[in-house]
């Protein structure tokens, strides 16, 4: 099929994007990487009278430490995330949680804004930035907005972008370099969205106890769920693998799936419990190994 008529825009400026999204408003949409919009376009999923590619924006595709956090602009392909230096040494979780996203060819146009843009509550992006308390950046037509992830987002790809603002970045908290990581996610087949993902961070003390511990799942509800109640269960002690599943149990009433064509709810919740206490072992085996507790 081909996609319905509509205004194709190619903005070289972020002010000039704002400026045509203030112009057409939710009749508009935004053209990154395309590896979601150009299908629902293909199937008349999405029916707008403007399309605003943002490909030739440089502005938005720069990956710079400011002070305690990594900013990476939303036109920043996917496959960058995997061997960018800066990303590697400040926020290791996120090439490990990249390698899952697709197949190489769809990292290599997909965007990291087109990601958390899309709000997929299976991909894997927006579960590390609810995991990690990372900030996206919004820019208005009068000011820019800085959202918290676990604000951002607010539904099956709902988000709390509003009609006239474009997503521009997001910020990732630069991990301790002590921090053991873990991301683990199953799928049906390679390259599908996750049935259920988890990612992990952990630090530990010279006791080997949890000073700190977050935890993100994807695939479970609406959204990313931030695992509070997982996180409270092991701070503060040692994570022996009793603990870790016994922490990772407290994820089971947070997934409100219902059963679909992929998976039932019930199989949702064990496998839930599977990648949340797989990412945790993961993390606390790398914080163990950077000498973070013994």
């Amino acid at each position: 099929m081909k996609p319905p008529p509509f205004t194709y825009c190619d903005p070289e400026s972020i002010d000039e994007a704002v400026a045509l999204k203030s112009e057409y408003g939710i009749a508009s949409l935004v053209l990154a990487g395309g590896q979601s919009l150009l299908p629902m376009l293909t199937l008349r999923l999405v029916r707008p009278d403007a399309l605003i590619d943002i490909n030739k924006i440089g502005d938005l595709q720069k990956v710079e430490r400011r002070a305690d956090t990594l900013e990476i602009g939303a036109g920043v392909r996917q496959y960058e995330l995997e061997d960018h230096p800066l990303v590697g040494e400040l926020v290791p979780l996120l090439p490990e949680a990249t390698g899952h996203i697709g197949h190489i060819e769809n990292r290599h146009r997909g965007t990291v804004g087109g990601s958390l843009a899309l709000a997929d509550p299976a991909a894997e992006l927006p579960c590390t930035a609810v995991a990690l308390d990372a900030t996206v950046v919004v820019r208005g037509p009068s000011d820019i907005r800085t959202i918290e992830a676990r604000d951002f987002f607010q539904g099956r790809m709902i988000t709390a972008l509003e009609p006239a603002e474009v997503l521009v970045a997001v910020r990732y908290p630069v991990m301790s370099r002590a921090a053991g990581h873990g991301f683990v996610e199953v799928a049906r087949r390679v390259g599908d969205f996750a049935l259920a993902g988890a990612a992990a961070v952990v630090n530990l003390d010279g006791d080997g106890r949890v000073t700190s511990v977050s935890v993100g799942v994807s695939g479970v509800s609406d959204t990313p769920v931030r695992a509070f109640a997982v996180e409270a269960a092991l701070v503060g002690e040692a994570p022996t693998e009793e603990r870790i599943t016994r922490a990772a149990e407290e994820i089971v009433p947070w997934v409100i799936s219902v059963d679909d064509l992929h998976a039932t709810r019930a199989y949702r919740q064990h496998l839930a419990f599977v990648v949340v206490r797989r990412a945790l072992t993961a993390a606390v085996a790398r914080a163990r190994e950077r000498g973070n507790g013994k």
